[in-house]
């Protein structure tokens, strides 16, 4: 076999065919596997039915496990989470608002790879913003005024011991274990160098960017504010349908993404493993 990507015309993602991710990947197929993640940010893989220790051995092909707190593991599996809506769940959809996973880590995740189970028969797309293009699209004025600037990131609004989700009614398929450790913060780069590519892309996200190191909440409010609108508009952004079977992966270090609902009376079932990251570098 032979690996076949195909990119999007509009320039975010890309589709490859033409490997069996369950007999795992090595040499040239993993070389342009890598490539074509590096180049694309979102790739994803059709029909391709995988166990745990399968899925598990794709992810250790492009690195360690990261760290996903907060939320409880399958009970035999504690590097895969399960990504659960029941069909009469009231509660909000797991991920429906704009972000990158996990930034506030010290080291936040390279990758994050969801494998579809459950696939509802309508709804339950995935969105996903090009944060390079989005840089490349700022003038080289306000490029020059964000590079020196690092962000605050923390966990505690949604996961804190008084976050949104300690807080919410209704979950059924996921359990989430809010904790006064969400409250942590640590800063990072607001225009981030990735460590593959080398290309620059914004690095902040709605959800768990607080503001920006030095300034005043409403200063940080209006140059955050313009980003997050910015980052996400349409000319950025790949609506992402799913089918059973298939595995998504894409990077976080450029990325954001929103989970969408619109499947209200049908169960939704994913896998997710993620890849461990390095320390954002400035660009």
């Amino acid at each position: 076999m032979s690996v076949e990507v195909r990119p999007r015309p509009e320039g975010l993602g890309a589709e490859v065919r033409g490997v069996d991710l369950a007999r795992g990947l090595a040499g040239e197929d993993l070389a342009a596997v890598k490539a074509a993640f590096a180049e694309h940010g979102v790739i994803w893989f059709p029909g391709q039915p995988l166990t745990h220790d399968q899925l598990e051995a794709f992810t250790r092909s492009f690195g360690d496990f990261g760290w996903d707190p907060y939320i409880a593991p399958l009970a035999d599996r504690p590097h895969i989470l399960e990504v659960r809506r029941e069909p009469d769940e009231t509660a909000s959809v797991f991920g429906g608002a704009w972000h990158s996973d996990w930034s506030f880590q010290e080291t936040p995740p390279a990758a994050t790879i969801l494998h579809a189970k459950e696939v509802p028969p309508v709804g339950g797309d995935t969105l996903f913003a090009d944060g390079r293009a989005a840089w490349d699209a700022l003038s080289p004025t306000f490029q020059t005024l964000l590079k020196p600037l690092r962000a605050v990131h923390s966990a505690g609004r949604p996961y804190g011991a008084q976050g949104f989700y300690a807080k919410e009614a209704g979950r059924k398929g996921m359990t989430i274990l809010p904790s006064a450790e969400a409250d942590k913060t640590f800063t990072h780069p607001i225009a981030r160098r990735h460590p593959v590519s080398g290309r620059t892309a914004l690095f902040v996200n709605p959800v768990y960017t607080l503001g920006i190191e030095g300034m005043t909440e409403a200063e940080s409010a209006a140059i955050l504010g313009f980003l997050f609108r910015h980052m996400t508009d349409e000319r950025f952004v790949y609506r992402h349908a799913w089918s059973p079977d298939m595995l998504t992966m894409w990077d976080n270090r450029c990325l954001l993404h929103n989970a969408t609902g619109g499947y209200d009376g049908h169960r939704r079932v994913m896998h997710r493993t993620t890849v461990a990251g390095e320390r954002p570098a400035a660009a």
